[in-house]
């Protein structure tokens, strides 16, 4: 008789996507619960996850162009007010069905029936989150849908979508950016930009616009309101470097917009977005997730699910640590991994009576993985964390080995 081949996690169908990210949101419930209140972010994206090297796997679809073939994820992460992710709230993952025509029909299909209905249901179970903190989702330009700011007016959440050229005109049929540009500068200042794959991070002088719009519903949109009215926030780079791409973000907004300081909220915590971009890299570049070869659309779904809590437990180590530099590192690592961290780092087995600092632990974390710790090099980034992240559990485990845990005599 031919012994069962044992059933391996990911090829579990009992192991439930679903129940995975349920669980990583009821966290994050627990993590607010136990917060301070104040304004949270529930920062939105999509990414899509390429296995074309891969052409044994099965269940793909086709992606943005016709050589990509695989499946596509938009997240939900949640973010503090002062930029620390504090875990997943909602993931979609979805395949697409080989191309049909349906760009052609899109604007016939109901709000609902569109893949870009993803905006709305990346907000489940907004009633667990509200009555401990004031919700706000950040969105890109993809998010700047009628239907889906129609939505939004009727949601216990506010919010701010960029916007895209060409979407919306005013309720006096006017182009939404020519109608902004003509607004008075109401200040200049210095932007702080992220580095991003085609830029360096540099300063960027800027003029800041904000007021009061009503948009007009498009004629495709059916069951909404004829009229929106939102705050507008716009940022512009007149002159950007030579070889750079100017900065211009105009952001719809439903917070209130009555003074500098509010304007100036709405773009800090826009720029917060960057932290989804960031979450999707470790998920690719860090944990490798289209390098797996699971052969099953299935499969990785599952192993994506696990991946989450890997990839948002180092964003928030690399924010967290910047944020509360003295707080224990007993807040990220158990006691046999700082324990193993301070002995390998000081190269001894004499361990002092206290935890180092979370500032200290993260550095050393870093350096395991390269980073030299240099005057200039600023704080450690999430690539360095993430090598020195996986060094870091070979040599606890080493630790834990060579030093047992004393044993309960009185148990014995």
């Amino acid at each position: 008789m031919t012994p069962k081949r044992p059933t391996v996690f990911f090829d579990n169908e009992r192991v439930d996507a679903q129940a995975l990210g349920a669980g990583q949101r009821a966290a994050c419930v627990e993590r607010l619960r136990e917060g301070e209140g104040g304004v949270v972010l529930l920062v939105q994206d999509t990414t899509s996850f390429d296995f074309k090297h891969h052409p044994h796997t099965t269940g793909m679809g086709p992606l943005e162009n016709q050589q990509m073939s695989g499946f596509l994820a938009h997240t939900t992460l949640l973010v503090s007010g002062e930029g620390v992710p504090l875990g997943v709230w909602d993931q979609a993952v979805w395949v697409r069905a080989a191309a049909g025509g349906k760009r052609q029909q899109r604007h016939a299909r109901a709000f609902a029936d569109k893949e870009s209905f993803k905006w709305v249901e990346g907000l489940p179970d907004l009633e667990a989150a509200a009555p401990y903190a004031q919700l706000l989702t950040v969105c890109d330009r993809e998010a700047h849908i009628y239907e889906f700011l129609d939505y939004l007016h009727d949601q216990p959440l506010d919010f701010i979508v960029r916007a895209s050229q060409g979407r919306s005109v005013t309720a006096d049929d006017q182009a939404l950016f020519a109608v902004v540009q003509g607004w008075s500068v109401q200040q200049r200042y210095h932007l702080s930009l992220q580095r991003r794959p085609d830029r360096t991070p540099r300063e960027a002088v800027v003029e800041l616009r904000f007021g009061t719009l009503t948009l007009l519903a498009p004629r495709r949109a059916q069951g909404t309101r004829s009229t929106l009215t939102v705050q507008v926030v716009d940022v512009y780079e007149p002159d950007p470097p030579p070889g750079e791409e100017a900065v211009h973000w105009l952001l719809l907004t439903s917070l209130p917009l009555t003074t500098l300081l509010q304007a100036h909220h709405v773009v800090t915590w826009y720029s917060y977005r960057w932290l989804i971009e960031r979450f999707h890299y470790v998920l690719k570049s860090g944990c490798q997730l289209e390098a797996r070869q699971l052969q099953t659309q299935s499969r990785l779904e599952r192993l994506l699910g696990v991946f989450n809590l890997v990839a948002w437990r180092l964003l928030w180590l690399t924010y967290q640590t910047r944020q509360t530099p003295d707080a224990s590192c007993l807040v990220a690592l158990s006691e046999p991994e700082w324990q193993a961290l301070y002995a390998h780092h000081h190269r001894t087995t004499r361990l002092p009576p206290t935890p180092p600092t979370l500032h200290q632990a993260t550095r050393w974390i870093a350096q395991l993985g390269g980073f030299l710790g240099r005057k200039s090099d600023g704080e450690p980034g999430v690539k360095v964390l993430w090598r020195g992240w996986m060094r870091l559990q070979n040599i606890a485990d080493t630790w834990v080995l060579t030093h047992p845990p004393p044993q309960d005599v009185g148990n014995a």
